[in-house]
């Protein structure tokens, strides 16, 4: 059989998408390569440490990702994405009796005490925060807890205005509180973040912006969601000057 090159271009880009989600899936809390930190000794699944990519094959990636306009946010709730930290999820880390909030609390600090024998709850810990560089200390209370939050990579009313909205209500479950979308950081920071784009906002550490583009690019090509041409010329510019 004679291959063209129309028939190319589209066999070369699924190679791309599954070379991108087997760095992701490979890393699964299941695999041996899960993260240790986050192994309870009680026979849990933890949730995964994200995986790394090469800025090449995120680049790839992304050219495989639809371009589009950004939907109307009509409709947008955060009920949309089911509730808050679910433990009743088909991701990492699902079913494991914890909530998601603690998983990724257990993934992302050091030093990590619990309030509870079940080794759920997180209560305090310290966290070497990827986006400001800076080292924060988790006390878990009504007025501390805020110190360190739960970034969505993506954020969820941006995810629900390039495609998330044609996601069943269990895939959207599953994207609010999959390990790959999740980040501990700094609260302050996230708050500045709020439902921006990359087009809009980037971490203040540029160190990590290479990682955080790369982990955004996985999810939108895990859960079918499209990128606009500012925020697809954004990750291009800043990924070409990764390694």
């Amino acid at each position: 059989m004679k291959f063209t090159a129309q028939r190319l271009v589209p066999i070369g880009l699924a190679i791309v998408t599954i070379i991108g989600l087997t760095y992701y899936y490979s890393n699964r809390a299941d695999s041996p390569k899960a993260n240790a930190q986050c192994d309870t000794g009680s026979g849990q699944v933890c949730a995964e440490a994200p995986a790394s990519m090469p800025s090449r094959d995120a680049l790839a990636m992304l050219d495989t990702i639809r371009v589009a306009g950004r939907a109307p946010k009509t409709g947008y709730t955060r009920e949309q994405f089911g509730p808050a930290w679910s433990d009743n999820v088909s991701v990492p880390g699902g079913h494991n009796g914890c909530g998601t909030r603690d998983d990724i609390l257990q993934r992302d600090l050091v030093d990590v005490t619990f309030k509870d024998a079940k080794r759920c709850v997180v209560a305090t810990g310290t966290l070497n925060d990827v986006y400001t560089g800076r080292t924060i200390k988790f006390v878990r209370g009504p007025k501390t807890s805020d110190d360190v939050q739960i970034d969505h990579i993506i954020a969820l009313s941006d995810a629900w205005q390039k495609g998330a909205q044609q996601l069943s209500a269990d895939r959207r479950r599953d994207l609010a509180n999959d390990p790959l979308n999740l980040q501990a950081v700094d609260g302050p920071t996230n708050q500045s973040k709020s439902d921006s784009d990359a087009a809009s906002w980037l971490p203040p550490s540029k160190g990590y912006r290479c990682a955080y583009l790369t982990r955004q690019i996985q999810v939108k090509v895990a859960y079918q969601l499209w990128v606009t041409q500012p925020e697809k010329d954004a990750m291009t510019r800043e990924l070409a000057t990764c390694p």
